[in-house]
């Protein structure tokens, strides 16, 4: 039972792990979709409190994986996912930051439509490892890879769009380094979503 319960731990806290970055992620999407600027300073605490919860319980599986001589994928397999997962939720925390940084006023359709984005993918991440434990046999795993890949390129197109758009209509060099910059993060958090697809991928490559 022990070691049932072992194999089990590293899948069950790869989970955890997304989950915290599907509520990093719903939080952004909520600050933008009902933007409220006297609300940022608290809802930067709130997002700096998920990001740390999710550090964490990565710290407690690297400790139990430093004392563990059987794991149920490769160490360095288990370090990569770990670090992509904690490299999502940090780039989507740093977006709120940016938004506050730069003194944001209002925010784009072209952010809140790539925010969603980012929702979608976290909440595909979360669906595939649930799948992950039986990544040998699951024949929806694949799918799911392929679908958060698809919403990355999703999230270039709009990255493109919003830069140009920036660019072509505001005249304010202020605001638009804050938005060059958010945007970029933005398109970040995509790249991170689709990091984290990519690993696991790999993973399940070297090892059916």
């Amino acid at each position: 039972m022990k070691g049932k319960k072992n194999v089990n731990y590293y899948f069950e806290t790869f989970i955890e792990m997304i989950d915290y970055s599907l509520k990093a992620a719903d939080l952004l999407n909520s600050v933008m979709s009902d933007f409220k600027r006297q609300d940022i300073s608290d809802k930067i605490k709130e997002m700096h409190h998920i990001e740390h919860s999710a550090d964490e319980v990565r710290h407690k599986m690297i400790q139990k994986l430093a004392r563990e001589f059987i794991t149920p994928i490769e160490r360095e397999d288990i370090m990569a996912l770990a670090n992509a997962i904690d490299t999502l939720t940090d780039t989507i925390e740093d977006v709120l930051i940016r938004i506050y940084m730069y003194n944001i006023q209002e925010i784009s359709e072209y952010a809140i439509m790539m925010v969603k984005v980012v929702v979608k993918a976290c909440h595909l991440l979360k669906e595939a490892f649930k799948e992950f434990p039986n990544f040998r046999k699951s024949e929806k795993l694949h799918h799911l890879i392929v679908e958060v890949n698809k919403l990355e390129e999703e999230g270039d197109a709009l990255y493109t769009e919003a830069t140009r758009n920036i660019y072509v209509t505001c005249n304010d060099y202020k605001e638009l380094m804050g938005w060059d910059t958010t945007y970029h993060y933005l398109e970040k958090c995509c790249d991170a979503c689709e990091d984290v697809a990519d690993v696991i991928e790999n993973i399940v490559m070297k090892n059916t």
